[in-house]
């Protein structure tokens, strides 16, 4: 290979010194390199994006490599072809000269050849006696083996950005489908909430997208429409669990009725039995009475869900369970575990149970799994909430270990 020193363009070409050093770099190939010229240019021909190459470049390339006898490009081998134009654009597919020539700057801007230019700009071989090629002019493909790795590294990123876009069509398709549907069902139902604004924002998001939108718009549009989704979902679990709300209000308020006056103060904490723990004796695990702490001794030890209520502020149960419908969401908890919870420790107590995740959140490596196991121990009448509130008051949270 003819390298090792830096050669300049003939005639009116200009030199650069990015020309320079992508000629100082096919220098530095390490002895005894090789690579496949074919798996070179696909892998070129992958890139080309990033390469700022067209189809018509990668063909001007495709012919010169079939002017390179051997299927390995080799550090050792004389890596110059010189065919003329029109030898050139007959492999080339007939392309015009004019063309011809604009590729060939592009590959030498892309760095993938060089030329080495004779005294009058022809290209030719100078042989020895024994017939091999002592000295060459012409197109230098010493980049492209210089380059292999590189290229091989670029037309893999290529290969996941392709991927990775679509997918995040398809996951745009799907995010959309979802929206449209919950929108229309809830429109249909006559579920509360502003739905046509809903939809404004979400026809806003469609036609926000360009007509052929690129892997950034698709990620945008992705990212708010996934918003919009979960805070669709949100609306309706708020719905589901004041309907759920209003019907054990009731049920207390009959309790209550029919009780002895003094039974009112069984919905206080009284000691860590009372509040769920099992009970000696019994099979049963008793159940979990709704409110079981005044919401200022919750917010007390649990300043933090007081942000995620309406207007950043928390007025009573209802903002409370509010507020744990969106530190749900955004703790990671699914749906079914946090409803799970709801059924088993009732709707208050499950409100509470995720504002004192929210306080721990530094110390818990899984909240819907440590949700989860909160509410099967609630089930079976070994936890209670008493404890764990009161461990907040006392400011003891940052000395336990991560949980869950």
């Amino acid at each position: 290979m003819q390298s090792g020193y830096v050669t300049t363009p003939f005639g009116r070409r200009p030199m650069s010194l990015a020309l320079v050093q992508r000629q100082l770099a096919t220098a530095g190939i390490k002895p005894g390199k090789t690579a496949d010229k074919w798996k070179v240019f696909r892998d070129a021909s992958e890139a080309r994006g990033l390469l700022g190459l067209q189809d018509r470049s990668l063909a001007v390339l495709d012919a010169l490599l079939s002017f390179y006898p051997d299927n390995e490009l080799r550090q050792d081998a004389q890596l110059i072809v010189f065919p003329s134009n029109a030898q050139l654009a007959l492999r080339a597919h007939g392309i015009a000269g004019a063309t011809l020539r604009r590729h060939l700057g592009l590959l030498v801007d892309a760095g993938l050849i060089v030329r080495k230019d004779s005294a009058n700009g022809k290209r030719y071989a100078r042989k020895d006696k024994a017939g091999s090629i002592e000295t060459a002019f012409g197109f230098d493909l010493s980049p492209l083996l210089s380059r292999a790795e590189e290229l091989a590294m670029l037309a893999q990123k290529v290969v996941a950005d392709r991927l990775a876009f679509r997918r995040a069509k398809e996951n745009l398709t799907i995010c959309r489908r979802d929206v449209r549907k919950l929108i229309s069902a809830a429109m249909e139902e006559g579920a509360p909430g502003d739905w046509e604004a809903i939809e404004a924002i979400y026809i806003g998001v469609l036609a926000r997208l360009p007509r052929t939108p690129a892997q950034s718009d698709v990620h945008a549009a992705l990212d708010e429409m996934e918003l919009l989704r979960g805070e669709i979902i949100n609306i309706l679990e708020m719905q589901q669990n004041t309907e759920k709300t209003s019907t054990n209000d009731a049920h207390v308020e009959r309790h209550i009725q029919n009780s002895k006056p003094e039974s009112i103060h069984e919905l206080e904490p009284r000691s860590e039995k009372e509040q769920g723990a099992k009970a000696g004796g019994s099979d049963e695990a008793p159940s979990t009475p709704l409110r079981n702490f005044p919401l200022g001794m919750v917010l007390n030890a649990c300043p933090d869900i007081a942000m995620y209520g309406p207007g950043g502020k928390i007025g009573g149960w209802k903002d409370l369970m509010s507020a744990a419908v969106v530190v749900r969401s955004m703790l990671g908890i699914s749906p079914s575990a946090y409803q799970e919870a709801c059924e088993v420790m009732g709707a208050e107590n499950a409100a509470v149970a995720v504002a004192c995740i929210l306080e721990r959140a530094g110390h818990i490596n899984s909240p819907g799994g440590y949700l989860r196991d909160l509410t099967r121990r609630a089930e079976r009448g070994e936890f209670s909430l008493g404890p764990v509130l009161m461990a907040l008051l006392r400011g003891q949270s940052g000395g336990n270990r991560k949980a869950g």
